[in-house]
């Protein structure tokens, strides 16, 4: 990449809810990406067969409609439920007959679960012994999530998405009989649906994610990508809000002007690299790195924006200074008071782009192509005015030219190296249990003079 960079300005989550004002002050929270080229809104992708097209020279590629039909983008829009604290959740029918369940979204992991056994936070569960197209797989699974945890027994059966698709697929479902802090209180949802790669999947990446099975079955491009219409609205209302999960391409509806992509670093999370963050159009002016520590991930499944604890504590600095609020309405606190939350928390593994700062995009995974695109949404807006923007180019002469601190070592690496030291540990204990043995069959044989068995008889010996 050159000096100088097509780069994305994502003024993300910031609300300026100052009532009194007369309308609401531009966002100045701003979070510079390592950018690929923006795609061009007059070229927004047409139906036609066939697999993703090959870039052109403006760096655009087209996600098109897969051929004979299997998906509607039309009908996919709207199909989304639910608010960035409570999660955006996708109607789906599973197994025969069907059983309707709501299923949370989640880009920040890979397997798919719904609740298995009745749940007091969960108003319905899939139930096994009802459907006979259920097939057990004889294992379960255990994952766990930055809060929560759930365990399962592994599956497959046939799911219908109604929204979208007029056929069923076959696909690799756990049914959670035991959790922990996983369903809570005032979820709507029963389920979860993980969309990142394979590599993240429990037990291993060999099991077959949902939408890897969806490209090969409905033979569709490896691209998805989402529109969540929460921004600036109560996280804990009575109601719930809209969006739109596109599974096979994109949805000109769903977006203004270009979208701009970002590289994907690495392809477990869906992992980005942020080169700088500004407050009030001021550079905290840390290194790139600390942006990225241990590594930056587009994450519908989080809630707010998390930072390391380093660029926490700066941002934190930096808003105090500029006497700016990056703060969200609440519901529920009490009569008598309207409450906020700070939109941004810390972080011990990652910086997060949650579902807060997602409300303000429309957001492409484009894993054919390796990339995630942003572009400006039509339902971010607070009283008429955006909340967010996307611009571009600026200067990254002063950006390292990899901000990506090195990656820990991936799980299927971990398993080499895990049953590589346990062959070696076998081996050294067969070794000793061999030579415990040897010495036993000696002790029974008479005891040679000549035999020096202690320091002193050495030295004696040494002088004869």
């Amino acid at each position: 990449m050159g000096a100088l960079a097509r780069a994305l300005l994502l003024p993300l989550l910031a609300q300026w809810l100052l009532r009194a004002a007369p309308a609401p002050a531009p966002a100045p929270f701003t979070l510079p990406l390592r950018v690929a080229s923006a795609s061009s809104r007059g070229a927004a992708p047409t139906p036609g067969p066939g697999p993703p097209a090959e870039p052109r020279a403006d760096g655009l590629a087209l996600a098109l409609e897969p051929a004979g039909g299997a998906a509607n983008f039309l009908a996919m829009v709207d199909n989304l439920q639910g608010d960035s604290g409570r999660g955006y959740y996708l109607e789906m029918l599973i197994g025969t007959p069907p059983q309707k369940l709501q299923i949370l979204v989640d880009t920040g992991s890979s397997n798919f679960a719904v609740a298995g056994a009745p749940h007091p936070y969960v108003d319905s569960y899939f139930d096994t012994e009802r459907s006979s197209t259920y097939r057990p797989k004889g294992f379960d699974v255990t994952v766990k999530y930055t809060q929560g945890s759930w365990t399962g027994f592994v599956g497959e059966d046939v799911v219908t998405i109604p929204k979208g698709f007029n056929s069923s697929f076959l696909v690799n479902i756990a049914t959670i009989f035991e959790s922990e802090n996983f369903f809570l209180p005032g979820i709507k949802w029963n389920g979860i649906l993980g969309l990142a790669y394979a590599t993240l999947a429990k037990p291993s990446s060999s099991l077959e994610t949902f939408f890897d099975s969806l490209v090969a079955q409905a033979k569709i491009p490896s691209v998805f990508s989402m529109q969540m219409c929460g921004a600036g609205l109560p996280v804990a209302g009575s109601g719930t809000n809209g969006g739109s999960l596109v599974l096979g391409g994109i949805e000109p509806t769903l977006y203004k002007g270009d979208i701009w992509y970002t590289p994907i670093k690495e392809e477990w999370y869906y992992q980005i690299e942020i080169l700088k963050l500004e407050i009030g159009g001021q550079s905290l002016n840390l290194d790139c790195r600390e942006y990225n520590a241990d590594k930056a991930i587009v994450d519908s499944g989080t809630t707010l924006l998390r930072l390391p604890q380093k660029v926490f504590n700066a941002v934190v600095e930096a808003v105090a200074r500029t006497s700016l609020l990056y703060i969200q309405p609440m519901m529920g606190a009490g009569l008598n008071y309207e409450c906020y939350r700070f939109g941004i928390s810390p972080s011990a593994n990652a910086l997060v782009i949650g579902a807060t700062v997602m409300e303000g995009f429309y957001v492409v995974f484009d894993r054919a192509r390796k990339r995630v695109g942003f572009a400006a949404s039509p339902c971010a807006e607070i009283a008429g005015a955006p909340v967010s923007e996307i611009s571009g180019p600026f200067s990254t002469e002063d950006i390292a030219s990899n901000c990506v601190p090195a990656l820990p070592l991936n799980e299927p690496i971990l398993w080499i190296v895990s049953y590589t030291l346990m062959s070696v540990c076998g081996i050294i204990l067969l070794i000793l249990i061999i030579l415990l043995l040897l010495p036993f069959r000696c002790r029974h044989l008479p005891p040679d003079p000549e035999v020096v068995n202690d320091e002193s008889s050495l030295v004696r010996h040494r002088w004869k």
